[in-house]
């Protein structure tokens, strides 16, 4: 590092020591820099930075015989000098919003009085411009004339910044395949919008459990936190999604040897398909049968008239394709209905009237 510096110049350096309202910072030199530590203050009143960490702050000045650097200008650093480096470095300065005027607002920053474009003012908000007169925010300098006198100001541009580095450190983390802790911040009915450190990601809801999933809020209620494993990132459009069923086991993993072909089902219709029928086997695996197996329908009948969700369907696997998440089913009588047979046949035989081999062979 060097043995002095410009009001205003950037330093990037790391931090040596936290005391108190203090962040002592390495210069190179025989004695420290500081920050005054409220400036890495988050709204709960705790540190976000910690000994070792790299940061970019702005020479202010001496200050009782020490380098005084900050992260922005505030009303009590914010000279004439200072300001036209803030324009010159693009060092944040905060201001006052003063008053609404034509156009946009009125920002006091140290004894300058600025101008701010409605344009210019908040960042994906819904506030109405009276909402921000009185507040005390954070401005990037965009026009600097007349030595100051003449000052427009942006706190958009902040903001934005700010976004930009949010989503530059996401981005690095959030990868395809990470796991994440998120809350649920609003219910659809394609999905859920989940909350990742103040980035909202889409989970699906095929992507919240193997089951079949009709409506979200019987899973899920807003603020719940869940976790989940990042499967698309596009960061560029800023679209993530992420799923919840990747983190379960999944059925179809252990279905060869619990389902086999030939096997007599009683399943439930989960989805009427204009070609056919989707039945539930198991949780998380459900079955087709083609129309073309179903009995007094053709390839022009409406199934959904004649079947419902949720109505018991029994089945014969006919083929299972595991690899694929396939299984071929044909529709068949049901335990019900097999019960039903097997007594009644068993009651011919009892009575001595006839003998009938199948019945015999039920019996045994």
């Amino acid at each position: 590092m060097k043995n002095s510096f410009e009001i205003g110049e950037e330093v990037e350096t790391s931090v040596v020591q936290i005391a108190g309202d203090t962040i002592f910072i390495d210069l190179g030199l025989k004695s420290e820099g500081f920050v005054d530590a409220a400036e890495y203050t988050d709204a709960d009143g705790k540190l976000t930075i910690q000994e070792g960490d790299k940061i970019k702050v702005y020479f202010v000045g001496d200050k009782g015989g020490e380098l005084h650097f900050t992260t922005r200008l505030s009303g009590e650093n914010a000279g004439d000098e200072m300001l036209e480096q803030a324009y010159k470095a693009a060092l944040p300065v905060e201001g006052s919003v003063e008053k609404e005027i034509k156009g946009g607002f009125e920002v006091k920053i140290g004894g300058r009085r600025a101008f701010c474009p409605y344009s210019q003012m908040g960042f994906r908000t819904r506030e109405e411009p009276a909402a921000f007169v009185g507040r005390h925010l954070t401005f990037l300098i965009t026009e600097y004339k007349n030595d100051g006198k003449d000052l427009i100001v942006s706190n958009r541009k902040i903001l934005e910044d700010a976004e930009e580095q949010k989503i530059a450190s996401l981005a690095e983390r959030l990868t395809v395949g990470a796991k994440i802790t998120g809350t649920v911040k609003s219910l659809q009915s394609y999905g859920a919008f989940i909350d990742i450190e103040g980035f909202q990601a889409l989970l699906p809801i095929s992507e919240v459990s193997h089951e079949r999933v009709k409506d979200l809020a019987d899973i899920l209620t807003v603020g719940q936190q869940i976790e989940a494993v990042v499967i698309k990132a596009d960061w560029k459009q800023e679209k993530v999604s992420v799923s919840m069923k990747t983190l379960e086991k999944d059925p179809w993993d252990d279905l060869t040897s619990t389902i086999f072909p030939g096997e007599k089902i009683d399943g439930t219709i989960a989805r009427v398909a204009p070609f056919g029928l989707f039945v539930n086997l198991a949780k998380g695996i459900d079955g087709l049968v083609h129309i073309s197996a179903l009995e007094d329908v053709s390839a022009s009948t409406n199934l959904a008239k004649k079947f419902k969700v949720g109505d018991k369907f029994s089945v014969v696997v006919d083929k299972i394709d595991a690899a694929e998440k396939r299984i071929s089913l044909l529709p068949a009588s049901s335990a019900e209905q097999d019960q039903s047979a097997a007594t009644y046949l068993s009651a011919q035989d009892d009575d001595g009237e006839s003998y009938n081999p199948f019945a015999a062979l039920l019996k045994k």
